[in-house]
């Protein structure tokens, strides 16, 4: 495993870490606690020590679960949880101080630990990026020690450049090969700021592994079903906001520069030769697709024919409609 700076934090984080939306089952079923042991112990004996979760992730069950897994290793293990979704109706209004004190000490029980590694707001409405009301208060949860680090995950990459005026310390953002915007916008905002990035949804909700077509059917309970138009929450948030269609043809177009084989990881490796970029957090549903993501370590770098293609790929089939979106 290689190890980043992540930003203000200056924790040294895996360069993989592990996504926990899905921990233990796949998007919209059961969640299975086993395998979600599983898949967390399969990650920190290939050298992660970076997790990604949420206060609603599996209702509290994914936090609680990281928690119980955290007593059973002797490495430092950073932990990063978001907070703000919880709030019903998700108005700016709730982003108050009560809400999110009660958020972060509830955070704390679940997982089990008296200061949180960073805390992410998780996608707020859009003006709370510029309030300065709601960093005051997560600079007094810092000061009470109840966080050590706090940043953003934004939707949008003016949302993201808002929210580093602030004294913020990481930005978890969408950003893979069909969404490069923020490589062209906010990489080197973010390098002059010394923010770590996270890159998240790195595989475009599964588009970028290369094994989707037009038949493939997703359960009704999966967001790649129920949420293709942002029925549910953000567009963008399945399949990167890539049409389905559009997205399997510029899929095909990548595999044939790029092969039929390894296209996983291929993009998380794309992802990863960009330096400023901390670490990506592709989720995994089992052991085998951590296994499969830790399999990118190996892979030499893409060659600059590679490169040129995603760009070109993303130019032609994707850039008119992902731009003036996020």
């Amino acid at each position: 495993m290689n190890y980043r700076r992540l930003g203000k934090t200056s924790y040294q984080v895996s360069e993989i870490g592990i996504g926990t939306w899905q921990l233990g089952a796949k998007w919209g079923e059961r969640f299975d606690h086993s395998k979600a042991v599983d898949i967390l112990q399969e990650a920190y004996q290939g050298g992660v020590n970076l997790i990604d979760t949420a206060d609603i992730y599996q209702d509290g069950l994914s936090e609680k679960t990281v928690g119980e897994f955290l007593k059973t290793v002797k490495d430092k293990v950073y932990v990063v949880t978001k907070v703000g979704r919880k709030t019903n109706p998700h108005t700016a209004s709730n982003y108050n101080r009560v809400n999110l004190t009660k958020y972060v000490d509830a955070c704390l029980d679940n997982l089990q630990v008296s200061s949180l590694d960073l805390v992410l707001l998780h996608c707020p409405p859009g003006e709370i990026y510029k309030d300065p009301a709601v960093y005051e208060t997560l600079d007094l949860l810092k000061q009470q020690g109840k966080i050590a680090h706090y940043g953003v995950s934004v939707e949008t990459v003016e949302e993201a450049i808002n929210a580093s005026q602030f004294d913020i310390s990481a930005v978890e953002i969408i950003f893979n090969m069909f969404r490069l915007k923020p490589r062209e916008l906010f990489f080197d905002q973010a390098a002059e700021k010394d923010l770590g990035i996270l890159a998240r949804v790195p595989l475009a909700s599964g588009l970028l592994t290369g094994k989707f077509d037009n038949q493939t059917v997703f359960g009704e309970n999966d967001h790649r079903k129920f949420n293709r138009n942002g029925e549910a929450f953000d567009q963008g948030e399945t399949f990167s906001g890539v049409d389905y269609e559009n997205g399997i043809l510029a899929m095909e177009a990548l595999k044939a520069i790029l092969g039929d084989e390894n296209l996983a990881q291929k993009a998380l490796k794309f992802i990863l030769m960009h330096k400023e970029v901390s670490a990506v957090i592709p989720g995994a549903s089992n052991a085998a697709q951590v296994t499969s993501n830790l399999s990118t370590l190996s892979m030499p770098d893409l060659r600059k024919e590679e490169l040129d293609a995603v760009t070109n790929v993303y130019n032609s089939y994707l850039r008119k409609n992902i731009e003036q979106k996020w």
